[in-house]
């Protein structure tokens, strides 16, 4: 029988099956944030050059609790000398620094305290969200215990219409699979739009599988990741047709056995937007058009990459947002701002009337940089509209980067120029 590109992670990383669907597996990324991280660790770590720690939840800090999360993340990370440890003035957000650096590869395995830890399932890795018991094992250990994967695979197949996104199609997928559609399970991302995305795209679309229910979301290792992670592996192989052929090894057999196959058809597909407090409640622009909101937001883990940035400025440049709303664009990493700032986009993004800030999640989970006041809308780029995500009161759309820049200069819902319907 052939096996998912998941069953064939956990095959070569099992080191014990305790009850019957369950294995332990060997790690080799355990990622850390100063959130949720503080209260998983103790005084060891399995190995520190494969412990990744940063802060970038609230950061700077905004007040003393948070001032102190981060002090017991840096502390314990001097203490055992974790080789890649990001604070303040060199760190990201997680889910954007991480990869940028080099460090997820094809067939790796990969916790973290945070949901959107199936953001590196674009390499082809296994990629999962943990609470704090699996985490300090994954510390401690680098073991974690996880049940043996089912696998949806969505072959999406089609061209994308101009103007039209990964984060339209994630969305889209979300509103066919339901919230609960993947409950526990690996959603493998296939076809020839996958195949002409960037790294940056798959990443918006894995990043998003956890909002259908997904363990992780998952894309096939090819020429796309080679080249991303190049000037990081070039000293393993040969050429980059010797990284290909390696890495092809995780690629699913063309016989393997999944819970279900969607045919998924993007030709038509249309930019998308949610409404209502639930990822899957997902309507077109279009139906959405002439909703007022307060803000606009471009940034996350989701939609915060370089990529991202370029098609918003090009949709604001030479533009004023509305007076009616505020606008706030928070690059992902260092890295991203630097190059954005090279390019010029931060002062499109400054001429157009937009606040940027640094790198933060601070915005998305309603914590800082950007929190909703009661009864306040905002047009967003990140992953999330659940009741007051943003704030308290506040109620979040969902969309692309494309989308909340044409939102903002028509200060209501609106397609972006980029749509050729």
């Amino acid at each position: 029988m052939g096996k998912t590109t998941a069953q064939k992670i956990f095959d070569a990383h099992r080191v014990d099956s305790p009850v019957e669907g369950v294995s332990i597996l060997t790690l080799d990324r355990v990622f850390c944030h100063e959130i949720t991280t503080p209260i998983a660790i103790k005084d060891r770590v399995f190995d520190n050059t494969k412990i990744k720690a940063v802060i970038d939840h609230v950061t700077p800090a905004k007040d003393s609790k948070t001032a102190e999360q981060g002090k017991v993340l840096r502390d314990w990370a001097r203490r055992h000398d974790i080789k890649d440890f990001f604070d303040i003035g060199e760190n990201g957000v997680c889910h954007a620094i991480f990869p940028e650096k080099g460090f997820v590869r094809p067939g790796f395995t990969v916790i973290m305290g945070d949901s959107h830890t199936c953001t590196h399932g674009a390499f082809g890795a296994f990629a999962a969200g943990v609470g704090t018991t699996d985490l300090e094992v994954g510390i401690l250990k680098g073991v974690c215990t996880m049940r043996d994967p089912e696998t949806i695979k969505i072959n999406i197949t089609g061209q994308l219409k101009p103007g039209v996104y990964a984060k339209d199609v994630i969305l889209a997928v979300i509103k066919m699979l339901t919230v609960n559609g993947a409950t526990d399970k690996v959603i493998e991302f296939a076809g020839p739009v996958v195949a002409a995305m960037t790294m940056d795209s798959r990443m918006t679309l894995c990043n998003m599988a956890i909002e259908a229910g997904g363990t992780c979301g998952v894309c096939y290792p090819d020429q796309v990741t080679v080249d991303y992670l190049w000037p990081f592996i070039q000293g393993e192989f040969e050429s980059k047709e010797a990284a290909l052929a390696e890495y092809s090894k995780w690629l699913p057999d063309a016989d393997a056995k999944y819970l279900k196959v969607i045919e998924f058809d993007a030709a038509a597909l249309e930019p998308m937007v949610t409404f209502g407090y639930k990822p899957d409640q997902v309507k077109t622009v279009a139906e959405m058009t002439g909703t007022p909101v307060d803000q606009v937001y471009i940034g996350s883990c989701t939609n915060g990459r370089l990529e991202d940035l370029r098609i918003a400025a090009e949709v604001l440049k030479g533009k004023k947002i509305s007076p009616n709303l505020r606008a706030i664009v928070s690059p992902a990493t260092p890295k991203i701002y630097s190059e954005a700032l090279a390019e010029g986009l931060i002062k499109v993004f400054m001429d157009a009337g937009f606040c940027v800030t640094n790198p933060t999640c601070g915005a998305c989970l309603g914590m800082s940089n950007g929190v909703l006041a009661n009864g306040e809308v905002c047009a967003s780029t990140t992953n999330r509209n659940f009741n007051g995500r943003m704030g308290k009161g506040g109620m979040v759309h969902l969309m692309s980067p494309a989308t909340a820049a044409a939102t903002a200069i028509a200060g209501v819902i609106t397609n972006s120029p980029l749509y050729n319907a």
